[in-house]
């Protein structure tokens, strides 16, 4: 198993509901937590920035990551939008099976 937690901040909620329900829909994820907005602080073209956004924690596999990370960019309003992957080395197994399980016939269409 090839898990990965994917991260990723939208603007607002309705952004984070559409981007979850396509990347499940797609099956290009098992499943999308949105977390609370927070208060994000980082510089953008040379300025401090502060604004709210919408934490996604997304889980899928290695496998699937690059048309996932496509995805995102295609539905994400930033032109630069936060996308980080981090694998997942320890977990239940079972819980890692059905990620796995609840992608893997998208990637062998």
């Amino acid at each position: 198993m090839s898990g990965l937690l994917v991260f990723c901040n939208v603007p607002d909620q309705a952004v984070a509901d559409q981007l979850a329900a396509k990347l499940i829909e797609e099956r290009l994820a098992a499943c999308v937590n949105i977390l609370a907005p927070c208060r994000s602080v980082y510089c953008w073209e040379g300025k401090i920035e502060v604004g709210v956004e919408v934490p996604l924690i997304i889980k899928t596999t290695r496998r699937q990551y690059p048309e996932l990370e496509a995805r995102i960019q295609s539905l994400h309003p930033y032109q630069v939008p936060e996308i980080i992957a981090c694998d997942i080395d320890c977990g239940l197994p079972a819980y890692l099976t059905w990620v796995e399980d609840a992608v893997i016939s998208r990637a062998s269409d």
